[in-house]
């Protein structure tokens, strides 16, 4: 009775979503894609908490927050905040750029209610990372008295603002752009059983590898978390592995950039397959690669036994041309069938992310280029993307020092929407272009014989991908946002709208609701009959392991007939160099070999 009672200090941790076109949060009952940052960031909070970083009088209790399938109350937070005393946190946590004006909003009203404010994630970092000064609207959110946090928080950094905070000293700007932690040994990645509920299907993620050594000059990743590679090891895999499990999660994105240049993958894949062959803990992974990751002995192989269903593949482009004026020099367009395909002989689903909107894109050269891919490539999900200076990319750095105009409102920064002008194209043509594609790929003509090439392989489900690519397209057509931003019963709230629009009354917003769910409702319905009705079709074929189509054609060397390679210059240069490499490499080991013969 005579001890001092406990204080408590709240940490809140929110990964905030962005604005629809109407100034709403894009918010869903479930999401698909988990936060990886939400659980680096809970994973390290968890372990203040054990180690009891504000001594051992202090309780810390940790909220996660994912906004994208949850809302954000900050009524009902200040509310919590001032019964348990009024000592805590919030961190706005892995803000990007599009999100940002999000975040301020939200740190705007928690700091109008006397609660501290940390934000931190690619926005900031990139911006503090390659520009010289300190952009207009991450000063103005530090005036605000916003605390800026550019950099990761591994290695006691985590420590540091949560005693500041404690003590009422946080600092308007943490900056470790110049000092990114290891990762090895680190606390483990995780989120409760009750927010990954709200994950469909029950994902989690997490990163095993940080950092990037290739330099395409649209990717903010090597600028964020350098091009020195820094890895996790196998004992750290397996113990992210074993507490998920316990909750009943299997299921993980994987969010390296590339797990195919992570220097420990085949250990992490020998690891996950003794779990599952010795103790029956069996994962399903969703993994990102690039594309020579086929070129790496047994990686395909391992990838499969180790439970990766699905990859995501940067190809970026089809014109060489492109890729060479992005610097995404790795990319082989002589190789992508045969990468494609080795994908699918193991039954692995591809999506691959494919941008529009280089310097040397046409309307119609990019129409051509969609027409060539959903005839010769073997790829399952096309995710497009519009060409965007990010802030924190080589592009947006280039651009702000050459003066180029760049769409002012971040919220647009979401690669579905112009925030540049194209040399080529006018604004309206772009745009209609970008939105042209999409319709162009996820025709029911094309979904169908995407579900044929998975049929003819033996053990798959072809309405599995006419499910994902009618997902897809009812994303777009219904819901107007990129497919990716995409969940499961789309939540809008009256008054939750962007800062400076207005708050409609009651009954005209909800009457627009009205309205648009019907519409919306009648596209779903419309698209969903014709997706199952395309995947029952196939599946119910009779012939379906016959199937063959250019695509799934051996490559040979009649390859140089394919319009991947006679359309564009650039095209028909590339499969020339390799031509000319092969038959260089034959006539040296000819000449070996006599030469071996001579000395007998």
């Amino acid at each position: 009775m005579g001890g001092a009672m406990k204080q408590t200090f709240q940490l809140v941790l929110i990964k905030p979503t962005h604005y629809d076109d109407d100034g709403y949060p894009i918010t869903w009952l479930r999401s698909h894609i988990p936060s990886n940052t939400l659980a680096a960031l809970y994973g390290l909070a968890d372990d203040c908490r054990r180690r009891a970083v504000l001594g051992p009088d202090v309780d810390i209790t940790v909220r996660p927050i994912d906004e994208t399938n949850t809302r954000v109350r900050v009524d009902r937070i200040v509310r919590d905040f001032r019964r348990s005393g009024g000592k805590g946190l919030i961190c706005l946590v892995g803000v990007q750029s599009n999100q940002f004006p999000h975040a301020v909003d939200l740190a705007r009203k928690f700091i109008e209610a006397g609660l501290p404010v940390a934000m931190g994630g690619f926005h900031a970092a990139g911006c503090l990372s390659m520009l010289p000064v300190v952009p207009p609207e991450i000063q103005a959110a530090m005036d605000m008295g916003v605390s800026i946090y550019a950099g990761e928080a591994e290695e006691g950094r985590f420590d540091e603002v949560i005693l500041d905070a404690w003590n009422g000293t946080l600092k308007r700007l943490y900056n470790y752009m110049d000092d990114l932690p290891g990762i090895e040994n680190a606390p483990t990645p995780h989120l409760p059983a009750t927010a990954l509920a709200r994950n469909e299907g029950k994902k989690s993620s997490f990163d095993l590898g940080r950092g990037c050594p290739f330099q395409c000059s649209f990717c903010t990743i090597i600028n964020v978390q350098g091009r020195k590679s820094r890895f996790r090891n196998a004992d750290d895999l397996e113990t992210i592995i074993r507490e998920n499990h316990k909750q009943g999660i299997t299921s993980f994105f994987i969010t390296d950039d590339n797990m195919a240049r992570n220097r420990h993958w085949e250990e992490f894949f020998d690891r996950i397959i003794e779990l599952k062959e010795n103790e029956g803990i069996q994962v399903s992974l969703l993994i990102q690669v690039d594309t020579q990751c086929h070129r790496i002995p047994r990686f395909i192989q391992k990838a499969d036994w180790a439970g990766v269903y699905r990859v995501f593949i940067g190809l970026e482009n089809i014109n060489p041309d492109n890729l060479l004026a992005a610097k995404k020099r790795q990319n082989k367009i002589t190789e992508y069938r045969k990468m494609l395909q080795a994908w699918h002989k193991v039954g692995i689903s591809t999506w691959a992310g494919y941008i529009l909107g280089f310097p040397g894109d046409t309307r119609e050269s990019i129409l051509r280029d969609m027409e060539i891919i959903k005839k010769e490539l073997p790829l399952d999900i096309l995710e497009l993307f519009m060409l965007t200076p990010l802030p924190g990319s080589e592009d947006h750095q280039t651009f702000w020092k050459q003066g180029v105009w760049m769409d002012p409102d971040l919220n647009k920064y979401d690669l579905h929407h112009r925030v540049v002008h194209h040399p080529k194209m006018s604004d309206d043509e772009y745009y209609r272009t970008y939105l042209d594609c999409w319709r162009a790929y996820y025709t029911p003509e094309h979904i169908e014989t995407v579900a044929r090439r998975h049929g003819s392989v033996k053990g798959r489900n072809p309405a599995e991908p006419a499910q994902f690519m009618t997902m897809f397209k009812i994303m777009f057509e219904a819901e107007g946002i990129h497919p990716l931003e995409g969940g499961v019963l789309r939540l809008k709230y009256r008054r939750d709208r962007r800062y400076g629009l207005p708050i409609e009354p009651i009954g005209v917003f909800h009457w627009k609701l009205a309205i648009e769910s019907w519409k919306k409702i009648r596209i779903y319905a419309k698209l969903a009959w014709q997706g199952w009705r395309i995947g029952q079709k196939v599946k119910h074929d009779p012939r379906r392991h016959e199937y063959m189509d250019l695509a799934l054609s051996p490559v040979n060397d009649e390859d140089d007939k394919l319009a991947l390679f006679a359309e564009t210059a650039g095209g028909g240069a590339a499969l020339a160099k390799v031509r000319n490499e092969d038959l260089a490499r034959a006539k040296a080991a000819a000449a070996h070999n006599q030469r071996l013969e001579a000395a007998e």
